[in-house]
């Protein structure tokens, strides 16, 4: 019988647009899907309200990491912007610390919405981090 593997484990993201890896980042929030209901009473039927799907939405998603020297990668994706907008597929994996995969998100028509880097404060001295933002228009499967 194999081993099942810990669901509690830490897990790091790898975030690749269009196949090209920007790294490792240690925290990913927003990944979420919000559809919109729209309700319609059925007539000569006060008993039964329909719930229709009318629009799915999609919040942004953060990824957070120390400084390392792949934040480079990201610097010049955010510059390509500027330079005409393409709008690529991205895929986040959740990956364990041996490298297998515990799950994966496609996303279609991503773009980057802000990137915060390190505060330097001597006096508070932490792990230099950075922040990217990025929106999409869905998950590709």
């Amino acid at each position: 019988m194999p081993q099942e593997l810990d669901p509690g484990t830490s897990v790091f993201f790898n975030l690749s647009i269009d196949g090209e890896s920007l790294g490792r980042f240690n925290e990913c929030e927003g990944l979420s899907a919000q559809v919109e209901i729209e309700q319609r009473q059925e007539g000569g039927n006060n008993g039964f309200v329909w719930q229709l799907p009318t629009r799915v939405t999609f919040s942004n998603i953060r990824l957070t990491r120390p400084i390392t020297p792949e934040t480079a990668k990201v610097a010049r994706w955010i510059s390509s912007v500027q330079t005409g907008i393409t709008r690529p597929t991205a895929l986040i994996r959740a990956l364990r610390a041996d490298k297998s995969e515990v799950a994966r998100w496609g996303l279609i028509d991503v773009l980057p919405v802000s990137w915060q880097g390190p505060s330097f404060n001597p006096a508070s001295p932490a792990v230099a981090t950075e922040i990217l933002e990025i929106t999409h228009h869905g998950f590709t499967d």
